[in-house]
């Protein structure tokens, strides 16, 4: 039997092809969420672009049948725009939604008689009949509201994964190969192995200096060969806070930019600046301005890594509060960017870093790696149990979703580090709250 599955707008949102991810179901979408599309199509950020995408799909489909009676979605699935009257205009977007979940609930339960002069197939007429009725939201909220209210309600599926659980550490000497052909790492007693392809093993170096940082573990290690290799042109390391995830990567792209023969023109930086909903243009001042805020942590890993001398620092004196890192931003070595600005680039024989990659949508992350260009390299960091964006969970978040993609693709290598090495106290605040 065919199902009917209510779409919130976050779930076009995140997915604008969700429409088409449903089967040969169907879908309604409530007027509200057409209209919320409506309100924040605007702007040169990915949310809005992802609004004007849906709205642009939707838009499509009215060239194959009628939006209010049902328009077919070429995979045997419908598409159906639904109002219900309203009785109190000051009830919430949310509240709307889920009201007329109910409504095509109630219809699908009891349904209506069929004018015996509408000549139409039945499911155009009356597609409620085709079966019970889901709301897909990624709103928690929003679910217990519509469930406590007896309508059934999920997730949005399709991009879930938990395949990141059962990879990323380090192979002991009597694992095997895990089954998968992604750069993976293995250890017997004190050497380290990398492993390529079906089981290929080469051994590496371990515990080597760049720019003063040296691996602390096996992991890290490990770590640092990955991101080393030109092979490898897709790295994704996950881990705790404080495990050196970001300090790792940007060490090994700092030494790739200076070193003579180096492969990189440059280092590029980027993290989501919206983990909490707030844009750019709440915060003062220029570009660089606003940007710093968020990518304090991104310059506080390169003053550890440079080391601005202290004599520098105690002196108050504008020449000599130029940090040792500025000198690499401004012979353009390295650049900090906006994930807002990254679309439509083309970015060749970059060092490309991606920090808190955990709070990006899978069709970030996709939209980030389409930007490679020949000779570039992109690094994803991120702690999968540390998400600040509300729609997004574990499972659900563009680090979780590349890693699943890219297990088996020869070129990619993923590492979860365990150990924290920040400090023995932050270690000790990690473990015990």
């Amino acid at each position: 039997m065919r199902k009917t599955f209510v779409l919130d707008t976050n779930v076009l949102i995140h997915d604008p092809e969700s429409l088409f991810k449903f089967e040969d179901n169907q879908i309604v979408i409530p007027l509200e969420v057409i209209e919320e599309l409506d309100k924040i199509k605007k702007g040169p950020g990915e949310i809005a672009c992802s609004a004007r995408d849906a709205l642009k799909r939707i838009d499509a489909l009215r060239a194959g049948g009628s939006l209010a009676q049902g328009a077919p979605l070429g995979n045997g699935g419908w598409l159906r725009i639904a109002s219900i009257p309203q009785e109190d205009d000051s009830v919430t977007v949310d509240n709307r939604i889920i009201r007329t979940a109910l409504a095509l609930h109630k219809i699908s339960q009891d349904p209506p008689e069929r004018p015996a002069s509408i000549s139409a197939p039945p499911e155009l007429v009356y597609p409620e009949r085709v079966g019970p009725v889901t709301l897909v939201s990624k709103d928690l909220a929003v679910r217990i509201k519509a469930e406590s209210l007896g309508l059934q309600v999920e997730d949005y599926k399709n991009d879930k994964t938990s395949l990141f659980q059962k990879y990323g550490r380090v192979l002991g000497s009597l694992d095997s190969t895990n089954g998968i052909h992604s750069v993976r790492y293995a250890q017997g007693g004190e050497d380290l192995f990398r492993i390529q392809g079906r089981d290929l093993q080469t051994k590496i170096k371990n515990r080597r200096h760049l720019e003063g940082i040296l691996p602390k573990n096996a992991e890290q290690a490990c770590a640092q060969d990955a991101l080393l290799n030109p092979e490898v042109e897709v790295v994704a390391l996950t881990g705790d806070a404080g495990t050196g995830k970001t300090l790792l990567a940007l060490a090994a792209g700092v030494h790739q930019v200076i070193r003579k023969g180096r492969l990189y023109e440059q280092v590029l930086v980027t993290r989501p600046t919206v983990p909490l909903g707030k844009d750019l243009g709440y915060l003062p001042g220029d570009l660089q301005e606003k940007l710093s805020p968020w990518m304090q942590p991104i310059f506080d890993n390169l003053e550890v890594i440079l080391n601005t001398p202290k004599d520098q620092v105690k002196d108050q004196t504008v020449l000599s509060r130029y940090r040792s890192y500025q000198y690499l931003i401004d012979a353009g070595l390295l650049q900090v960017e906006a994930l807002t600005y990254i679309r439509g680039r083309s970015l060749p024989r970059r060092y490309f870093i991606v920090d808190e990659a955990q709070n990006l949508r899978p069709l970030d992350v996709k939209t980030l790696l389409t930007r490679c260009g020949e000779g570039t390299k992109i690094v994803f960091t991120g702690d999968l149990n540390q998400i600040d964006t509300p729609y997004l969970d574990a499972a659900s978040n563009g680090l979780a979703y590349l890693i699943s993609h890219f297990l088996n693709e020869e070129n990619f290598c993923y590492l979860h580090l365990k150990d924290g090495v920040r400090s023995r106290l932050a270690e000790q605040g990690a473990l015990l709250l």
